[in-house]
């Protein structure tokens, strides 16, 4: 009888702590609510990712298209400088044949047949008139006679000895250059100086040696 009275008390004493069941119901309860919780956030951030990565490929694929754009625009403005540098090149022989045509002529042949002096001056304006259509579309003519050697524009053919000019001084013309715009077409052929011998210094005496 004791024992039955005493088990009663125990159930109903508020001190008594909760069984293990009720704590086990309790932390359900708060992980189930942070589940809930987790489940709400991570759309949010799944969205917010998504659009990272679209303002990305965006910015991107903006960059591509200016890219693109000052690639195309580029490349048509060297179409109109240079789309003609085929033709040209191969209309240059035309205006050296003209000037060997009028290289080969003596100048007293000249003077002595009226015919043929005639025939030379309707060469020479030929070629001064085409020239001048040449330089209306930016075709430059390169004569460096007396200029010093340039490798972006001459081409050295031989070296000259004993002129008496600098080394490297172009001394000799064999065919002029050409220029469209700021593109070389055709270098000029040309004779160089070459280097003399150095001359001793000025403060150093002369020794007489033809005693």
């Amino acid at each position: 009888m004791s024992d039955g009275k005493n088990e009663q008390t125990n159930d109903n004493d508020p001190d008594v702590e909760p069984t293990n069941g009720m704590q086990a119901t309790d932390d359900d309860l708060v992980e189930e609510n942070d589940l809930v919780q987790s489940e709400l956030q991570d759309p949010v951030a799944a969205l917010e990712a998504e659009v990272v990565t679209l303002k990305d490929q965006l910015l991107r694929a903006l960059a591509e298209t200016e890219n693109t754009r000052r690639r195309t625009s580029r490349e048509n403005q060297d179409l109109i400088r240079y789309g003609v540098t085929n033709l040209v090149r191969d209309i240059l022989v035309v205006a050296d044949n003209l000037r060997r045509a009028l290289d080969s002529l003596p100048e007293d042949a000249r003077v002595e047949n009226e015919a043929l002096a005639s025939l030379a001056t309707g060469v020479e304006l030929t070629e001064k008139e085409f020239l001048s259509a040449l330089e209306r579309h930016n075709v430059r003519k390169i004569e460096p006679l007396g200029e010093l050697f340039n490798h972006n524009e001459h081409q050295a053919m031989f070296e000259v000895e004993n002129t008496g000019q600098p080394a490297g001084t172009i001394v000799e013309l064999l065919q002029p250059g050409y220029m469209l715009h700021d593109r070389l077409l055709r270098p000029a052929m040309v004779g160089v100086a070459k280097g003399n011998p150095k001359a001793p210094p000025d403060d150093v005496a002369h020794i007489d040696t033809t005693a």
